[in-house]
């Protein structure tokens, strides 16, 4: 049964030595979960140890039903609940014995005065707020599974921490009850549970304000004017760019975040630990797979954030084999030691081809990589590509929705936020803008070029054919460096080509679009906008060129 009545306690040795003025009040636990996970070998422990469980309406519910004695808190501030659970621990007979400072007379004196009893142990986890949203319920009801009380019972208890030790987590719930065995004064310990007990307030009322600002009545699509991005620590990296650099990776909490997809939180099937690098190769890899539609299987291999090779079974007939061999050809040197991405199923044909297909450069060695990702395995082909090697990193994760939330990035002192870059080619109209007009298959192949031109750094170039790329030129701080790096890797191929580029040309003539004419391309895109765009279409013109502008740009930094 629920008691209402609480029996009196000695002081113990340690209180007596410390010369403080203590309640004679036996040790009282208050408890107010939502989860109750462990709750009953808790509340078991803490009555073994001597402890008054004092608990709130379900959460006694579920301890009485368990057998184990527990007090009601309407019988400690002899007060019901009201107002539909809104109002039952805010009460200076719960607050008052959370926050008394042992060691000063004064708070002592008056909780005595006023008939109140310490509490020693406050063990809370808050309204399920986030699984309401996330459930689809309507705004009224999300609000009001917004916690009140709850909070603020953490927050006392963990302002006043040398005191009480507050548990917000039930992984917490075996080492507290060690804890108090020993006496529970480890301060460094109770420490730690307050500033868990803050973090997980912290990140609680994130969640509320991410909420009420998302409403179109409140946030009308701007930014906030204040963000707070809650983070769960994933893993502790063993360093990061660089040996010298400690590094971590977090997954981020945020109501936007909720799908559960992304590389950070990709299923890591086999291989070694992921390093810092590999998370952002791998980010890098995917995110350009997954731009391809899902109906042309498509290979992407990237190395150092940049694709040195992209393939789709459109350039193949629908072989994805020979789409993967096409994606390391267009440069095998930088493949070796990349990171493979698909956006379709590896199945065994498919990894038996990864683990056995050898460099172009010399028809001998195996391929070698750190990665390989893609949405999903077959059991097989799971199987078969474990086999490749011991140390290959394996990811599987489902590919990011398209409207995905606002990216941050970190400079000095601050945070720069955008919109992710999710325009496609099918988003965008190709405008011909030359004498000679490009024809289907040299749209297709622009398409193409232009979904991959995406995601190369700036100054970015690539030459392509249909479902295919040939070359790029990436991060060069002029566009023609990049136009001739990308003519090169495209070697003899080059002819009768396309090109895309980033941004717009700023010369013609003697420069980047003269040098890819020259060289056999036959068809070019770039945004348009330039002061000299005028040349850039005479140019083509001179060469027979198909010259087309998108009115995108697309930079990437």
């Amino acid at each position: 049964m629920i008691h209402p009545m609480r029996r009196r306690r000695r002081r113990t040795s340690w209180e007596r030595s410390s010369s403080l003025i203590v309640s004679s009040a036996k040790p009282r636990a208050l408890i107010s979960v939502s989860d109750k996970t462990n709750l009953d070998k808790l509340a078991s422990g803490l009555v073994a140890l001597g402890f008054e469980v004092i608990s709130t309406g379900g959460s006694a519910k579920f301890i009485q039903d368990k057998n184990i004695p527990v007090t009601s808190v309407d019988s400690v501030t002899s007060f019901p609940e009201m107002l539909d659970g809104r109002v039952k621990t805010l009460h200076p007979g719960i607050h008052g014995g959370i926050l008394a400072r042992r060691e000063n007379e004064t708070h002592m004196k008056q909780i005595s005065e006023h008939n109140i009893d310490l509490i020693d142990v406050v063990v809370v986890n808050l309204y399920p707020f986030r699984e309401t949203v996330l459930g689809g319920e309507a705004f009224e009801e999300c609000v009001e599974n917004i916690d009140i009380g709850g909070p603020a019972m953490i927050r006392a208890a963990a302002k006043n921490h040398p005191h009480v030790s507050v548990v917000v987590d039930p992984n917490d719930y075996d080492e507290l009850l060690e804890n108090l065995k020993k006496d529970g004064s480890n301060l460094d310990f109770k420490k730690l549970l307050a500033w868990k007990a803050f973090q997980h307030c912290a990140s609680y009322d994130a969640s509320v304000a991410e909420y009420l600002w998302q409403e179109d009545s409140i946030g009308h699509g701007k930014p906030a004017p204040e963000k707070t991005v809650s983070m769960t620590l994933l893993n502790e990296l063993r360093y990061g760019e660089n040996p010298h650099q400690p590094a971590a990776v977090y997954s981020d909490s945020t109501l936007a975040e909720s799908s559960g997809t992304g590389v950070a939180r990709s299923i890591v099937h086999h291989g070694k630990e992921m390093s810092y690098n590999n998370y952002l190769d791998a980010e890098a890899a995917y995110s350009c797979a997954c731009d391809y539609p899902s109906s042309d299987r498509t290979c992407v291999i990237v190395k150092h954030t940049n694709p040195c090779g992209i393939a789709s079974e459109s350039a193949t007939g629908g072989d994805l084999l020979e789409a993967y061999r096409l994606a390391v050809r267009a440069d095998p040197i930088s493949a070796f030691g990349g990171i493979v991405a698909f956006n379709c199923t590896v199945d065994e044909e498919m990894a038996r081809e990864i683990r056995e297909f050898r460099s172009p450069t010399d028809d001998e060695t195996r391929m070698f990589y750190e990665i390989v990702i893609a949405p999903s395995y077959t059991e097989k082909g799971l199987e078969v590509l474990k086999g490749k090697s011991k140390a290959l990193r394996i990811l599987e994760t489902k590919p990011r929705a398209a409207d995905a939330p606002m990216g941050l990035r970190q400079v000095g002192g601050g945070w720069l936020s955008q919109e992710p870059d999710s325009l496609v080619p099918e988003d965008i109209e190709f405008t011909s803008v030359s004498a000679t007009k490009p024809t289907e298959d040299q749209l297709e192949a622009l398409r193409f070029a232009w979904r991959a031109v995406k995601h190369v750094k700036s100054n970015a170039i690539t030459v392509a054919k249909k479902g295919k790329l040939l070359g790029m030129g990436s991060g060069q701080p002029n566009r023609v460096n990049s136009v001739r790096i990308a003519l090169e890797k495209a070697g003899d191929d080059v002819e009768g080509s396309v090109l895309a580029s980033d941004a717009f040309f700023p010369f013609a003539w003697g420069d980047s679009v003269e040098k890819a004419c020259q060289a056999g391309v036959k068809a070019i895109a770039h945004p348009g906008g330039s002061m000299r765009d005028q040349d850039a279409i005479d140019c083509c013109d001179k060469y027979g060129v198909a010259l087309v502008t998108t009115g995108v740009r697309h930079f990437r930094h």
